[in-house]
């Protein structure tokens, strides 16, 4: 009664013999709680709730995350934590038929490259939870659709914007192509677009030419399905492939902090930490955090669970990022699962959660635990957030020695303007118990056009972080929720505290508190020094 002439009208009147040759077997592990829960009917996700009772394909919007995400079929990674294959099924199956229904004809909205390119690697992962009935015109409807959209995809994913919807694009065909009996033929033209759109969308150290930490972790997820594609149909990986794939996991590890979630680089936030061990754990990969980076340019240092990062390198530019935060030589730092210092971050892919006049401000260099000249940002933006022509140079050279790890890092960005240079210097012993820093600006070029310029370094501290000032108004006791306190210091500026803001998991805003380091700089420049230190 359900399938009524849809099946019909996918086939042409004539059932098809297509099958899968293998399934890509996924490792990571989904939520069980969103699993349960998709087996009562409802679907959840990034904090909002769906209804599957009665769902029609045609009422969802693909603008809406959550109608989207029913759209990619991710969830059924949730699905099968919480089910096994006969009662996973059915669930799978009721939906996939829905979708056949309204979607399964000629390609529309539904057959975005990028969202059908997610949608086939999770199809391939999981196809006994959509692929087991005994309907034979129900599997061949779905097997045809999914031929057919492997073949849209080898003529379209070229025409979605780089980056990593290109590479979703073509992750989802060369799936598709591995998986399914008769395809193998097509693989290589498959790998090629993979490859290519890895070297339009992915710097040679593996990370994302749109900086973005949630997309870095999205990309080791669609590699991880491709790789599983690979074992699956018992064909060999390009080691091409495997490189810049290991790659992207190790520029991943990168900026994680020590509690397993993300740094808040270029408008993101902490994100969930299970879901991304999940993600490390079960993906096939294994990889060190990447410590020198270059165009990727979080750079890294840790000592006994002590772990800074600095930003060392330009924003992105349109069409790898619509926004960008000036973040140059800001800086994050952790002691073990506590998070010290952060940026203010942003909502990542969900900024319909904030306001848009406080989206606009979190891309501000005073929105990072940096320094800020007269109250200009390091990378000048437009009212929208992309960078203007110019973007600074940014500089870094890390070395060791017997007690502890240096980066020196400088920046251009106030030259044309200020006719400033800024260099921050960073140490972090090798025990973990001490981050040195000292900030320079140094005249370069010409002379100041003002005698006296103001300039302010901010430290946003997390929001479970008590701070006491001390008397002297040149330092502060940190007295952190889940580790021992911390002591700061500075000399050549004056010390307040003021209110801040981070944003954290689900785009939510939390209240803080910042310190803010106050000083000028003349002729000859200025310099600031300041010191964590724990105390125990």
């Amino acid at each position: 009664m359900f399938e009524g002439g849809w099946l019909g009208r996918l086939l042409g009147g004539r059932r098809q013999s297509l099958r899968l040759a293998a399934v890509a077997r996924d490792h990571v592990e989904g939520d069980r709680q969103i699993g349960e829960a998709l087996g009562k009917g409802v679907l959840f996700h990034d904090g909002e709730r769906y209804s599957l009772k009665g769902l029609d394909f045609a009422a969802l919007d693909l603008a809406k995350p959550i109608h989207r995400h029913l759209h990619g079929f991710a969830w059924l990674r949730d699905l099968a934590a919480a089910s096994g294959r006969e009662q996973g099924a059915r669930l799978g199956e009721a939906v996939i038929r829905r979708w056949l229904a309204q979607h399964g004809g000629e390609p529309d909205a539904a057959w975005a490259p990028d969202l059908m390119g997610e949608r086939l690697l999770f199809w391939m992962a999981y196809a006994p939870y959509i692929l087991s009935s005994r309907d034979e015109n129900y599997r061949a409807a779905l097997l045809n659709a999914m031929a057919r959209a492997a073949r849209h995809l080898g003529e379209h994913a070229d025409k979605v914007a780089p980056g990593l919807p290109r590479i979703t694009a073509w992750s989802g065909m060369t799936a598709a192509c591995l998986c399914m009996e008769g395809d193998l033929p097509r693989v290589a033209r498959a790998e090629a677009g993979l490859m290519r759109a890895l070297a339009q969308g992915q710097h040679e150290d593996g990370g994302l030419i749109s900086r973005r930490p949630w997309e870095q972790a999205q990309l080791v997820d669609r590699l991880g399905l491709v790789r599983a594609a690979y074992f699956a149909a018992k064909q060999t990986l390009p080691d091409a492939l495997e490189d810049a794939a290991g790659a992207a996991l190790a520029a991943l590890h990168g900026v994680r902090m020590g509690d397993g979630g993300l740094a808040s680089w270029q408008g993101g936030h902490p994100g969930d930490p299970q879901q991304l061990n999940a993600l490390v754990e079960g993906c096939g990969m294994r990889a060190r955090p990447l410590r020198k980076p270059r165009g990727w340019g979080y750079h890294r240092l840790s000592a006994l669970g002590t772990v800074v990062q600095l930003d060392g390198a330009a924003p992105p530019t349109p069409p790898h990022a619509a926004a960008a935060h000036s973040s140059a030589l800001a800086i994050e730092l952790c002691d073990g699962e506590q998070r010290l210092v952060m940026s203010c971050g942003g909502p990542a892919d969900r900024p319909d959660r904030l306001p848009p006049p406080l989206v606009a401000g979190l891309r501000g260099s005073d929105a990072h635990s940096g320094l800020v000249l007269d109250g200009a940002n390091a990378t000048q933006l437009d009212e929208d957030g992309a960078p203007k022509k110019g973007l600074p140079e940014v500089d870094v050279e890390r070395r060791e020695d017997d007690h502890f790890s240096r980066l020196t890092a400088t920046h251009d960005g106030y030259l044309k303007r200020y006719g400033l240079i800024h260099e921050r210097k960073l140490a972090l012993a090798n025990d973990g118990k001490e981050v040195r820093g000292e900030d320079n600006l140094a005249p370069e070029g010409r002379r100041l056009r003002r005698k006296t310029l103001p300039f302010l370094l901010r430290f946003h501290l997390s929001p479970d972080v008590e701070v006491i000032p001390t008397a002297d108004g040149q330092g502060a006791l940190l007295r952190p929720k889940a580790a021992p306190p911390w002591q700061f210091r500075c000399t050549g500026g004056s010390l307040s505290l003021d209110q801040s803001l981070v944003i954290g998991p689900g785009a939510r805003p939390i209240n803080s508190t910042q310190l803010v380091i106050a000083s000028e700089a003349g002729k000859e420049g200025a310099t600031v020094n300041w010191q964590f230190r724990r105390s125990s």
